[in-house]
């Protein structure tokens, strides 16, 4: 019984990280939010601040590429709990407007109740 429910806790973590498909509510978007901004703020004490914003250390861009994937897959999670397509992460690229757009719609409205055209609510 114990490797049938690790097993399915392992899945579920494959799911949320890799998987485009189903929903998630708030909570674990902004659990993995804050565990990605715990990992820049460790990676930013082992790693040294350049004054130009336009350079980036060589850790810092394997962060970013490390989390690229995942962070993509939690959104889109996200926007298909608010009955929306995946594709409304494009609106990042809008400058200033777009990621603040991106977090009021992900990280405080709450998911349409009940199943919508992209499965059940994730429990």
């Amino acid at each position: 019984m114990r490797n049938a429910e690790l097993k399915e806790k392992e899945m579920k973590w494959t799911w949320l990280l890799f998987s485009f498909q189903g929903r998630i509510s708030r909570k674990p978007y902004w659990i993995f939010n804050l565990i990605i901004l715990f990992g820049w703020m460790v990676l930013g004490l082992f790693t040294e601040v350049s004054p130009e914003i336009d350079q980036i250390s060589r850790p810092q861009l394997m962060f970013m590429l490390w989390i690229l994937w995942p962070s993509l897959a939690v959104q889109a999670k996200r926007w298909h709990d608010r009955n929306k397509s995946a594709w409304w992460i494009l609106i990042n690229f809008i400058p200033l407007i777009g990621p603040l757009w991106a977090l009021i719609e992900n990280g405080f409205l709450p998911g349409t109740p009940g199943p919508n055209r992209f499965g059940p609510p994730f429990r």
